[in-house]
């Protein structure tokens, strides 16, 4: 296979990516446009760690966000860069949401992702640069900390929180 690096794949505008996992983060479902858009097939994904397509110039704080807000129960919306099975890449924006059995009890995570409006990646690509770079400067221990104060300054600047922001864009 031909590694491409730096093409951007981009969804339509009435395509869904959704992906389902256990409550570990292992794909247990993933439709036709995910399929469609990573170059993986089906039994290359089920059963692997749903960061198998975690982009690497993705803020590990996001994740971080994200995790911590599902666990807890709560939804999470963010804009996510994925890598394709081939090395290029796609933007979208993501809603991660708990799956529970009908009694109730925890058994997954769903995730669905659209096409993010350009106006709102000409906002968060600069700010997951900073927040990279923030984590890269800080090294691995640090890593974290220093993104996440550097996130909420921003956002204290702007007199907002997280969620505020993400859906205001």
């Amino acid at each position: 296979m031909t590694v491409i690096k730096d093409k951007l794949i981009t969804l339509n505008d009435d395509e869904f990516i959704v992906t389902r996992t256990d409550t570990r983060g292992n794909i247990i479902y993933c439709n036709r446009s995910f399929l469609k858009i990573s170059g993986y097939r089906e039994k290359e994904l089920l059963g692997q760690p749903h960061n198998i397509n975690r982009h690497p110039e993705m803020p590990r704080i996001i994740f971080k966000m994200m995790w911590e807000r599902i666990q807890a129960g709560n939804e999470f919306c963010a804009y996510i860069k994925s890598r394709c099975r081939d090395g290029s890449y796609f933007w979208g924006f993501s809603n991660i949401t708990p799956c529970h059995s009908p009694s109730g009890e925890l058994v997954g995570y769903q995730s669905v992702r659209r096409h993010p409006r350009t106006e709102a990646l000409d906002v968060v690509i600069p700010l997951y640069d900073e927040l990279l770079k923030s984590e890269q400067q800080a090294g691995l221990e640090r890593a974290m900390e220093a993104s996440q104060k550097l996130l909420q300054s921003k956002l204290e600047a702007q007199r907002t929180d997280y969620d505020q922001f993400i859906l205001s864009l």
